[in-house]
């Protein structure tokens, strides 16, 4: 069974905030946090599974404005910047390291972008021990014209709920949910099959962030990066689809991997879809053990020397 934990934050542009902490424990003194991307939630039980298997605890931080978080007054995952997400990040952190010596942050897509930023942000203070990028939010997959206009947007000051006239693509959410012939089952209400409509002000912020990125970080723990070996850009659903990443550009994100910080290990994953543990099993399971093997490399192995060192010390 989770926990449910409601984490109040200090109210925005429209009003009451919350964000919402999930968590399964075992008693480990090791744990994990994962971040959800945009149109998402926590749902991957299996993922929790997967870190609980290993002994360590697993929590998922549901963000403003998504999933549990929602309220009702709110317009669905609209903020001005992600760094308004940092307190919430903040607050999970903290109690999650008040019984814990070892944090990793696993992050999807929009939460990988911003898990970026966020742990540059707290360089050097020690909260976590590395990150998880799956399939991060690197740049935007779009022609080039597209990727220009969205840099000239001007956000007024009022913020405007407006959203952009895009169309909606139901490509990715057929791939995954179980009504389409897809694996999973999940809320769609809160994960719709065609996502959530893109807002001027939402966009703006994505791309201060991206550019902020390729600017160069200086994240000071290592970084795995995970990405589909192969992106598809698609309007209609075809059976290639359930084997690459029909949202972003994988190119992109081995391209701006390097840009987090000095310790980066970028693997490319065949078949995978953009939510790589949402891949068919195969491909999951290679996804568990890629970050199994990074985590006994870089995560846990200088943690028990570190602590049989002080053991070791007069």
């Amino acid at each position: 069974m989770y926990e449910i934990t409601v984490l109040p934050m200090k109210p925005d542009f429209e009003g009451e905030v919350v964000a919402t902490l999930v968590s399964r424990r075992t008693g480990s003194r090791r744990a994990v946090l994962y971040l959800h991307g945009f149109t998402d939630y926590f749902f991957q039980d299996h993922l929790a599974e997967h870190y609980l298997g290993r002994g360590i605890d697993f929590y998922a931080l549901d963000l403003r404005k998504y999933g549990r978080s929602l309220l009702p007054h709110q317009t669905r995952g609209l903020v001005r910047s992600v760094t308004e997400y940092f307190p919430e990040i903040d607050e999970a952190v903290r109690l999650i390291g008040r019984d814990h010596d070892e944090v990793t942050i696993n992050a999807h897509s929009t939460g990988g972008l911003v898990a970026s930023l966020w742990a540059d942000r707290v360089r050097g203070r020690g909260l976590v021990r590395g990150l998880v990028l799956n399939s991060p939010f690197f740049d935007l997959n779009v022609p080039t014209p597209l990727r220009v206009a969205a840099d000239l947007l001007k956000t007024p000051l009022s913020y405007s709920k407006r959203a952009l006239p895009l169309p909606p693509s139901t490509v990715y959410g057929r791939t995954l949910h179980r009504s389409e012939g897809g694996e999973w089952d999940y809320d769609l209400e809160l994960k719709p099959l065609g996502g959530f409509p893109v807002h001027a002000t939402w966009l703006a912020a994505i791309r201060r962030a991206q550019r902020r990125l390729h600017a160069g970080l200086s994240v000071d723990v290592p970084v795995l990066v995970l990405a589909s070996s192969r992106g598809l850009r698609v309007r209609d659903l075809v059976p290639e689809a359930r084997s690459a990443d029909v949202v972003l550009d994988p190119e992109h994100i081995a391209r701006w991997s390097t840009c987090v910080g000095p310790h980066v290990t970028c693997v490319r994953v065949p078949d995978g879809v953009h939510d790589l543990v949402l891949s068919a099993e195969p491909v999951r399971e290679r996804v568990f053990a890629e970050i199994d093997r990074w985590m006994d490399a870089y995560v846990t192995a200088p943690l028990r020397d570190a602590h049989q060192g002080n053991a070791n010390k007069p």
